[in-house]
């Protein structure tokens, strides 16, 4: 049978498998026959059957598809597509694999593009890194280390990521030098802030730090990292910073990521600029405070006050 036939075969059984709510024996059947077959565009969709019934007893074959795919390299999976759905299927399920993420954590796959080659396995190492945290790896941390000094920002920032996942305390000198020597990608720097302050609040020192001595980016993401930890000394420091900045995109990000802290202070500031301050950070204060939508005392606070500025303009806003 041609390829291209057995391709089509396959991809109908899935489409016939998809509809059914439960899955008798010969359907189970059919998925593992498809990752023992050489279809690997097929594997994607089917890993998401997997999932979605909790096919575990699938998981030998789904190991063993991984090992083939990582033995024939880009020619019979390009883009990593299909093996990112394995490690992402025994994630998923929760039934970790550690040979499996180790393979990988260390994969490249380097593919033909105009002019050169292209990696295109940075997320994969990503989601096997994550992988090795969720099956307690007990050397998670050289890994990891590698991954974080990798040549692709998006493996970097899945490193940090995965280090914040871990909740290992040992992780954080590992952030905090990667901090200290930058990283020219945003995500990256924004990934190792977000896991230092999920490790511990007391590395907010540093985050605070680089929101009022970095880059006009840096102190974006370090702002909003701290909004989202919600971090409550971090208001006066966002705030001043605020009051420091002439950039408009800035000035709106800072008051956002206030508006994430949700203290007491914080909703009053925001109120209080709608009320009173000019067009344009009264503006910035009702996108700010757009995240309150579903707190429905909140909510009726910031029409109300937007009622007392009388700025039809805001209003409509606030209704729609």
């Amino acid at each position: 049978m041609a390829k291209l036939k057995k391709l089509e075969l396959a991809l109908e059984q899935i489409r016939t498998i998809q509809r059914l709510e439960t899955l008798a024996e010969g359907d189970v059947v059919a998925l593992q026959r498809i990752l023992k077959g050489k279809q690997a565009i097929a594997f994607p969709p089917t890993t998401k059957l997997i999932i979605r019934h909790r096919l575990t007893q699938l998981i030998p074959d789904l190991i063993a598809a991984f090992q083939k795919l990582l033995d024939k390299g880009a020619k019979t999976d390009p883009g990593c597509r299909a093996k990112w759905a394995i490690a992402n299927t025994l994630y998923q399920l929760e039934r970790p694999d550690t040979d499996l993420f180790l393979s990988g954590i260390r994969h490249v796959q380097l593919e033909p593009v105009y002019g050169g080659t292209i990696d295109t396995a940075p997320p994969l190492r990503s989601l096997c890194a994550l992988g090795l945290v969720q099956a307690n790896y007990p050397y998670v941390l050289n890994e990891l280390a590698d991954l974080l000094a990798d040549d692709e920002h998006d493996a970097r920032a899945g490193a940090a990521r995965a280090i914040g996942y871990s909740q290992n305390p040992a992780g954080i000198p590992l952030l905090r030098l990667k901090v200290h020597v930058g990283d020219h990608e945003p995500q990256v720097m924004s990934e190792c802030f977000v896991a230092l302050l999920q490790l511990s609040s007391d590395q907010s020192s540093m985050v605070l730090e680089r929101l009022e001595s970095g880059s006009e980016a840096e102190q974006e993401l370090a702002a909003i990292a701290l909004g989202e930890a919600r971090i409550p000394e971090a208001f006066a420091a966002i705030k001043r910073q605020w009051q420091r900045t002439r950039t408009a995109e800035l000035r709106s990000i800072f008051l956002l990521a206030i508006a994430t802290i949700r203290t007491e202070e914080a909703i009053a500031f925001l109120l209080t600029l709608l009320e009173r301050g000019n067009s344009q950070d009264a503006t910035d204060a009702i996108a700010a405070l757009e995240i309150y939508r579903g707190t429905p005392d909140i909510w009726q606070q910031t029409k109300r006050t937007a009622d007392l500025r009388g700025d039809a303009n805001l209003i409509d806003r606030l209704n729609r």
